[in-house]
């Protein structure tokens, strides 16, 4: 009978087929464990593309076994621990035995480190999914047409009555929208679930820098007022009167609105219609506010000088209360201003022997006429209430205006009176309360101004005009500080500077 005969491998196969076991249980081990985390990756996903919301970023771990530590448990070369062995037999059977090693290795100690660092966790993973799937906003832009609202604009890109109903439902600062100009842009973001859409964010620009947002939150939709950050730059400025201030302003590179600006701030001590002098000159530093590096708008006139007839008044913005004062504290402004038309001219002063130009009689003109195109808009004098708005004899159309029992003031020969006016109306200086006509007893457009003080009439050029409160004796001296280098730099504007322009 023939017998098997065991053939025994050599030291060097026995230690090759040793390393060559571990390094597949090492290999075993980690897609074992790769597949664990892809399945908790899959099942992540999956919950995740379920939700509504993408926008958060919020990071789920999910705790996998530690490679480390299952591969510092695999044994080493330098322990007596059973290993598989292949057994080669002669006849057609194969199996495999478990020896026992008998040899010594040929090194001492071989210890296997797992190899982990190039394994990425499940954390990386995951932030990598939820970053690659987040939405990007696809707006959907709508240009505003004459006669447009939101009942009309909403349909257009899929939304109902009741999304117009809830947005109109929300504060004061969704007056924009209930106001809509043509010109004006629309964006929206709209999702989609259901067959159903949804407001997620609504846009309108409200200038360069504001743009009003309504976004959608748990509780229905939350307005915010985004505005850009600007950039602000100081100017100066400085002319001399030849002709008007307004040919002298734009020689000086200034704009309308400075322009009036400084009218405004100089008009309760000058009357630009009738104290203006050749030879008059102003200074000014003001600013100019930059988006991105254009310039968008003028800013404030910080600090103003202006020389008429031979007397220089100066004026400095005080920042915490946006009024102008003089560098002592008094109060630029005062109960009154001079004239209710800016830029226009008397074409009849107060006179009490006056032949009337359409009566042909001697009859005292108690007022004073101020010529200007038809439709110039008249503006209040001082704080009152309204006492009179309607037709008054030859007066034609006329305003009265009480302001505090002491003074009165007359408005006559509109053209038409400021929407909404009517009895017993506040105003405040500088408001809109009609416009220039030539109703009543008129030759032609122009208003008549009167001024009374306990009924008697006064002569509104000359007459002595109280002053406004004076700053706070708490705030002089944060005023003062703030007013001196804005002096200064006036002070630097000198004649040179002046001369430059002419």
């Amino acid at each position: 009978m023939k017998r098997n005969r065991l053939i025994r491998p050599s030291k060097a196969a026995i230690f090759s087929d040793h390393v060559s076991g571990l390094r597949k249980y090492r290999m075993l081990l980690i897609l074992s464990l790769l597949a664990i985390s892809s399945i908790f990756i899959t099942q992540l996903v999956s919950a995740t593309s379920e939700q509504s919301s993408l926008t958060s970023t919020k990071t789920t771990v999910i705790a996998l076994p530690n490679l480390a530590d299952e591969m510092q448990a695999l044994p080493t070369l330098a322990k007596s621990t059973p290993y598989i062995a292949p057994l080669v037999i002669e006849n057609k059977a194969t199996e495999l035995a478990l020896i026992e090693p008998t040899i010594q290795p040929i090194v001492e100690e071989v210890v296997i480190e797992p190899e982990v660092a190039d394994i990425p966790t499940v954390e990386v993973i995951e932030t990598a999914i939820i970053t690659a799937v987040e939405p990007v906003i696809k707006w959907q832009e709508i240009t505003v047409k004459s006669g447009d609202n939101l009942s009309r604009i909403f349909p257009r890109v899929g939304l109902t009555a009741r999304d117009v109903y809830d947005i109109a439902q929300l504060d004061d600062a969704i007056k924009p929208l209930l106001n809509l100009k043509p010109g004006q842009v629309l964006r929206f973001d709209i999702s989609q679930s259901d067959n159903k859409n949804t407001l997620q964010q609504l846009q309108l620009q409200l200038s360069p820098i504001e743009t009003l947002t309504i976004e959608q939150t748990d509780n229905n939709y939350q307005t915010h007022l985004v505005s850009r950050e600007i950039e602000e730059q100081q100017q100066h400025a400085a002319g001399i009167i030849e002709n008007s201030l307004f040919e002298a302003g734009v020689e000086a590179g200034l704009s309308d609105k400075v322009i009036m600006e400084l009218a405004y701030i100089f008009g309760w001590d000058i009357d630009f219609a009738l104290d203006l002098r050749t030879g008059d000159s102003f200074k000014l530093i003001y600013t100019e506010q930059y988006l991105d590096g254009n310039k968008f708008a003028d800013g404030d006139i910080l600090a103003a000088e202006f020389t008429n007839k031979g007397k220089t008044y100066r004026a400095v913005r005080y920042e915490a209360d946006e009024h102008y004062y003089t560098p002592e504290g008094d109060s630029m402004r005062k109960t009154f201003s001079r004239s209710p038309v800016h830029f226009s001219r008397i074409s009849s002063r107060f006179n009490p022997n006056r032949k009337h130009p359409v009566l042909k009689t001697s009859r005292p003109h108690k007022g004073v006429d101020y010529a200007a195109s038809r439709g110039t808009p008249i503006t209040a004098t001082g704080n009152g209430k309204v006492d009179f708005v309607g037709r008054k004899g030859g007066y034609g159309r006329t305003v009265v205006l009480s302001h505090g029992g002491k003074y009165t003031t007359l408005y006559a020969h509109m053209s038409n009176y400021k929407k909404g006016l009517k009895r017993g109306k506040r105003v405040k200086q500088g408001d809109t309360i009609g416009y220039i006509g030539s109703s009543g007893l008129a030759t032609g457009p122009h208003l008549h101004y009167e001024f009374r003080v306990n009924g008697v009439h006064r002569n509104p050029l000359t007459v002595a005009l109280p002053k406004a409160e004076a700053l706070a004796k708490k705030h002089q001296a944060n005023f003062e500080q703030q007013a001196q280098p804005l002096l200064a730099q006036l002070d630097d504007l000198n004649d040179t500077a002046l001369a430059l322009n002419e």
